[in-house]
């Protein structure tokens, strides 16, 4: 069967100016993806190369393969640079009109409009070439998980190796069957290929926006705008799913609850804008001194909370001491203004992962209670020193720390068995 290539490219022309069209009004609906409108447009540059085609009849000939070709290459040069934008990184307007120059420039051979292999070789590289650097734009920005980005990158992949295949065609016939043979029945082909690689390259790029900006959508609502960590709902929700694998792993399950001393007085004596900022020095000094799989969120107002799968309470101690004295040396002065801020922190541990993390949340509050009622900033344990808390930092003894402590303690006591065989005693008692 032959296909019909006027009427594919008509066909072409309506489609991609509709596409064009259709991603330039959803740039519209969401203008922080800037990237919706470059595609939008290159679609619509992409139209008017397939319309310069369609009417050769009516422009000489080489003028119309001439500028039809250069408005191609710079159009696909410009799905390229939206590529680009998307995943933040800069526009190269030398590269995105690269492909345009070069062929502008062969033009200027003698003998190069005539020759039909070479616009063949050269149009299939420059084609192929902005497919496979596209593809690899979208690989390069895999780090942000969209799963339409590798049905994008498969779509692109496929079309820069299908016109790859045109080089080898011109190549291996004889000289007087290359175009002919060709453009009777390959050049259909392909002009069929493009037009479904502009229609499913479209859906593509509707997904992955769409996709982007739900997962925007859901960490805004998950996030606390002003410490960037999260939310009361996003930690209650994480703490529960920490608590339910630990139910398989069968390991023990802490909770931190922080509470910032006189942060009223912070706020009345130096401004509310500096209170943010204090809040925003907790937050950032607990997650750096935390493990990754440590789950920190803000409660609201000046508290926060923390939850530390497979960590027992002498392990939950060794955390909190370490997040009690980091925060004592960042907030001694902020920004140039000494508030000698520090942190009051109450610990629970649940060594039934199956325990309500709102039930343990509780408990870590009643031993945040008992480290203020014992002067604050200090640290006290639930079930083991609400009644005779003392700020670590005035004992004189080595806190103990169990087996399971090691990623957080930066010391090891010396009778380490004896201390482990002591934490797992008083904590079974406790539960």
């Amino acid at each position: 069967m032959v296909l019909d290539v006027p009427t594919l490219f008509i066909v072409s022309i309506f489609v991609t100016t509709i596409l064009g069209l259709f991603l330039l009004f959803a740039w519209v609906q969401d203008r922080s993806i800037r990237a919706l409108a470059w595609w939008g447009v290159a679609y619509l540059i992409g139209g008017l190369s397939v319309a310069l085609f369609t009417v050769q009849d009516s422009l000489s000939n080489p003028l119309s393969v001439a500028i039809g070709n250069a408005l191609l290459f710079v159009a696909c040069g410009v799905i390229w640079s939206g590529a680009r934008l998307f995943h933040g990184r800069d526009v190269m307007p030398a590269s995105m009109f690269a492909g345009a120059l070069v062929w502008l420039f062969a033009l200027l051979i003698p003998g190069f409009i005539e020759s039909a292999s070479g616009r063949i070789v050269l149009s299939s590289i420059a084609i192929s070439g902005y497919a496979f650097m596209t593809a690899f734009e979208l690989w390069v920005g895999r780090r942000e998980r969209l799963v339409s980005r590798w049905p994008a990158m498969s779509v692109l992949s496929l079309h820069g190796v299908v016109f790859l295949l045109p080089i080898p065609i011109v190549l291996i016939l004889p000289p007087d069957h290359r175009y002919s043979a060709y453009s009777e029945g390959w050049f259909g082909i392909f002009a069929l290929e493009t037009l479904l690689f502009a229609i499913a390259t479209a859906f593509v790029i509707l997904t992955m926006a769409k996709e982007r900006t739900e997962r925007i959508h859901k960490t805004a609502a998950t996030i606390d705008p002003l410490t960037e960590i999260f939310n009361r709902r996003a930690l209650l929700d994480s703490g529960r799913r920490v608590l339910n694998r630990m139910v398989w792993d069968k390991q023990p399950v802490s909770v931190l609850m922080f509470d910032l001393d006189f942060f009223k007085k912070i706020n009345d004596r130096f401004g509310h804008a500096m209170g943010d900022r204090a809040l925003q020095v907790f937050a950032r000094t607990a997650a750096a001194n935390l493990r990754a799989t440590d789950i920190i969120g803000r409660l609201g107002g000046e508290e926060f909370a923390a939850v530390l799968p497979a960590t027992t309470a002498m392990s939950a101690r060794v955390a909190a001491e370490r997040v009690r004295s980091a925060f004592q040396a960042a907030a001694a002065e902020i920004d140039g203004v000494a508030i000698q801020g520090t942190v009051s922190i109450g610990a629970a541990c649940a060594l039934d992962p199956s325990a309500d993390i709102d039930a343990l949340l509780a408990q870590a509050d009643k031993a945040l209670y008992a480290a203020k009622a014992a002067g604050r900033n200090c640290v006290v344990i639930a079930g083991f020193d609400e009644e005779s808390a003392v700020p670590p930092h005035e004992k004189t003894e080595d806190t103990p720390v169990s087996d399971a402590s090691l990623e957080h303690a930066n010391l090891v006591p010396a009778d380490l068995p004896g201390a482990i065989e002591a934490a797992r005693a008083a904590i079974k008692s406790a539960a």
